[in-house]
């Protein structure tokens, strides 16, 4: 692996490091410029290729990370990266187990819950002249799991 691609590949982990840190942070508008200007957000569901919900540009992006400040707190963890180099573009596939604490509905007013999502992201990146940007990232929900909070 030469210079380039070393740096190369540190500069798009770091974006997929920074996206799940920006979301629990509910740091919209800088979640949003870790994007291309015309970037895309797909969230979909296992088996079903048209997303749920879609999302284009980093206006309507950051605007949807708001949506994060219904729960409590999140915690995105992420593993398994992996990205295939080609050029100025690149794809990308991480796993992610993300924490979501909120109200259990109809409960006592104190009790908590952890809706777990359990995510598959699928990555499409380009080199700007501002660097490695998100141009399409489809969120892959695998399974998702609610935990009782003791």
């Amino acid at each position: 692996m030469n210079e380039q691609e070393r740096a190369d590949r540190h500069e798009i982990r770091k974006i997929v490091d920074d996206y799940a840190r920006l979301a629990d942070r509910i740091e919209n508008e800088a979640l949003a410029s870790l994007f291309a200007p015309e970037g895309v957000l797909r969230i979909c569901e296992r088996g079903n290729p048209e997303p749920v919900r879609q999302r284009v540009g980093r206006a309507e992006i950051a605007e949807a990370i708001k949506g994060l400040s219904r729960y409590d707190v999140t915690l995105h963890m992420i593993g398994n990266h992996y990205v295939e180099l080609n050029g100025d573009v690149a794809t990308g596939e991480s796993y992610c187990r993300a924490s979501h604490i909120r109200p259990v509905e109809g409960g006592d007013a104190a009790a908590r819950e952890n809706y777990v999502m359990n995510i598959r992201y699928l990555d499409d990146f380009v080199r700007m002249e501002a660097g490695w940007r998100i141009a399409k990232r489809e969120l892959q929900v695998e399974f998702a799991e609610v935990v009782p909070i003791l």
